[in-house]
């Protein structure tokens, strides 16, 4: 016999058991974004190399290490998308969406990063995305915290704080850069190998270190937020001044710097404490300069991107959501002609709009009951010869303690959804 294939490492299966939580996440995160008039938009897998390493940054972990990429057979650079405000951005502008208009866009699907695979990181993940075009001041940068924030309230998730920054301008973040060289070369000594190489080329990422030997030298670099210039400063104070009306609890965080080029002024993200190291859910922030970085007009732009796997893992720990890929009822039947007849009363209640299961192995009672007990459903409906001939089923209750009871098949989906809606 030969070895069976596995799948690549890092790229999961998503089972039935969990794929009913997922499917309510998605669910409910498209009724707030739609509350909020964002409307969905579906972005290729595959983009040219070039726009991640325009808009990412060549010297980025993400472009230098972890993108899959590879030459077509025209020779031409793709790579798979690591992220998706890269390809949106694209789209609108290809698209002729963005030049003098408002816009507000979201999308979902898979990502992919070579990187090691660990608890919440793993080298194909999902994201929803979340872009917003045409609105610069710091009111659309409230609404996307407000929308994440009533995602939460939706979903019932406990324990995510959020955490805010701002970056400043693209010649303010000059400035502090080289402020920032000049205190970590003073202490180089103490750098990692990392650390080291982003000196010159990505210093802000230095703040981003996980690294527990850095935490004491990082604590005490030149803070950006007390060098930016007086707009963006204003804007951030804006900010603050919103999220403090709206009741939003929020920590101001001097190192927080997101990883990729792109952003400008307003950065932000919601973590949480049950995901150990990989605690981010959801980040986000302002892009000002994108559009036309990747050859659009000049185009203010904000968004997020909320991590499904990592979400998922807290409402799983928290219980907060039941797994909904599983039917309400599972029909057990008992004899030929209540074989025949069940597919037909499981259809009618399916018109009803109950979710049905219909037994098909056969087999006696105990093993149709232990396979209903297995489909997770609330109710057995028992079908026999005999009760179908006097117009009768059984109702058994699978995870309540209720009595058995027979009653009309003509009522039964009457008395059903009375009994699920308890």
């Amino acid at each position: 016999m030969s070895r069976a294939i596995q799948a690549i490492r890092g790229m999961n299966d998503l089972l039935p058991d969990v794929l009913g939580l997922w499917q309510r996440v998605e669910q409910c995160a498209a009724g707030t974004l739609r509350a909020y008039g964002y409307r969905e938009i579906r972005l290729p897998l595959l983009e040219k190399t070039e726009l991640y390493v325009r808009s990412i940054g060549q010297v980025t972990d993400i472009v230098e290490k972890e993108m899959y990429t590879f030459d077509d057979r025209n020779g031409e650079s793709l790579s798979l998308r690591p992220e998706g405000t890269a390809g949106c951005v694209r789209a609108g502008i290809e698209n002729g969406l963005l030049h003098n208009q408002i816009q507000r866009l979201w999308y979902a699907g898979p990502m992919f990063r070579h990187e090691r695979p660990q608890r919440g990181r793993y080298r194909q993940f999902h994201q929803i995305g979340v872009e917003a075009f045409g609105m610069s001041g710091p009111e659309l940068d409230a609404e996307l915290i407000l929308m994440s924030a009533r995602l939460w309230r939706e979903l019932d998730v406990h324990d995510v704080a959020l955490q805010i920054n701002s970056l400043g301008t693209p010649d303010c973040r000059a400035r502090y850069r080289k402020l920032l060289v000049d205190y970590f070369e003073a202490h180089r000594s103490v750098l990692d190998e990392d650390s080291l190489r982003r000196l010159q080329t990505n210093p802000l990422r230095i703040l981003d270190s996980k690294n527990p030997a850095l935490q004491g030298v990082i604590e005490h670099a030149p803070s950006l937020v007390d060098h930016l210039d007086a707009e963006s400063a204003g804007h951030f104070a804006r900010l603050c001044a919103l999220l403090d009306d709206a009741g939003v609890k929020y920590a101001v965080n001097p190192r927080l710097v997101r990883g990729l080029d792109y952003y400008t002024r307003t950065v932000f993200e919601w973590v949480s404490a049950a995901l150990g190291a990989q605690a981010t859910v959801c980040a986000g922030g302002r892009y000002d300069g994108l559009v036309e970085q990747l050859g659009g007009r000049a185009t203010p732009a904000a968004g997020f991107a909320l991590g499904m796997e990592r979400l998922v893992e807290i409402l799983v720990e928290q219980k907060s959501l039941a797994c909904t890929g599983v039917p309400q009822l599972y029909l057990v039947l008992l004899g030929e002609v209540a074989q025949r007849r069940g597919a037909l009363l499981a259809e009618r209640l399916r018109d009803d709009g109950l979710f049905v299961e219909c037994d098909a192995a056969g087999g006696s009672l105990k093993s149709q009951l232990r396979r209903a007990d297995r489909s997770g459903a609330a109710y057995a409906v028992l079908i026999g010869d005999a009760e179908l001939s006097a117009g009768l089923v059984s109702i058994k209750a699978l995870r309540v303690d209720e009595v058995q009871e027979q009653i009309s098949e003509l009522n039964l989906a009457q008395v059903l959804k009375q009994r699920l809606a308890r």
